[in-house]
């Protein structure tokens, strides 16, 4: 049975991304911090194992990369990460480099980890969680997009190094925009601040993504109006963006 690890499994997008995985066949290995959520979630998917790490500990990062590379598993997604309320100068400094280890130096390690197995076999693939943050900015989640957008020109590398050494292993950078988690209840987030009409469900995101990912298909846009967002917005002259992202309903007083 081929396998799928699922980082930040716990809860929101990962734990969606476990079941519809599990629906599709797949056997799970599923990875974060809390014992008691994992095991709802394995249970909850009718069966799956679980892996207790924290990977913005370096410690816990290794040993969860030694785990992949000796597992070869089939299917990785990067989900684990994040968000904080504050400016930059203003927010604690370890929380801010805690979402840098685990935003880019977690999904370094890890998609280093399972690669040589997917280029050698030619199959399975990698699923980064970005977000439509990658391609704007808002003031009040300066680490939050700086990471989402390094996400966003990894997956680039990896797709264009891809597409010769190993075509058949497939890259995806799966950018949502709000969606209905417990990312946002952890970062005490007013919904009523944000259109209805924006809120994305966690299951219509997940399956967007997994008929999506292919070889070939590099980004999936969950939603017709973030991907006119994403479509338009980085073509507008820079002073208009800058002036736009002041009006983010993102931004933090």
């Amino acid at each position: 049975m081929v396998l799928a690890v699922i980082t930040g499994a716990s809860a929101g997008i990962g734990a969606e991304f476990a079941k519809q995985l599990k629906e599709r066949g797949y056997s799970l290995l599923l990875v974060a911090r809390r014992l008691d959520r994992l095991e709802e979630v394995a249970a909850r998917v009718g069966g799956a194992e679980v892996l207790v790490a924290d990977l913005a500990d370096a410690a816990d990062l290794e040993r969860v990369a030694v785990e992949l590379e000796r597992r070869r598993p089939d299917v990785l997604v990067n989900n684990a990460g994040f968000g904080t309320q504050g400016l930059f100068h203003l927010t604690p400094l370890d929380r801010q480099m805690e979402m840098h280890q685990l935003h880019v130096l977690a999904t370094v390690r890890l998609s280093r980890a399972v690669l040589p197995g997917m280029v050698e076999r030619n199959a399975g693939g990698i699923i980064n969680v970005a977000s439509v943050a990658s391609f704007g900015r808002s003031a009040g989640n300066v680490s939050y997009c700086a990471t989402k957008v390094w996400m966003a020109a990894f997956g680039d590398g990896l797709y264009i190094e891809l597409r010769q050494a190993a075509p058949g292993v497939a890259v995806q950078t799966l950018c949502p925009g709000f969606t209905y988690s417990e990312f946002h209840d952890v970062m005490k987030t007013d919904r009523g601040k944000i259109s209805k009409s924006l809120w994305l469900q966690t299951a219509d995101v997940v399956r967007e993504s997994l008929d999506s990912f292919r070889p070939g298909k590099l980004y999936v846009v969950p939603d017709w109006r973030y991907r006119f967002f994403v479509h338009v917005y980085p073509k507008l002259p820079t002073s208009l963006r800058l002036w736009l992202a002041t009006r983010s309903p993102h931004k933090r007083q």
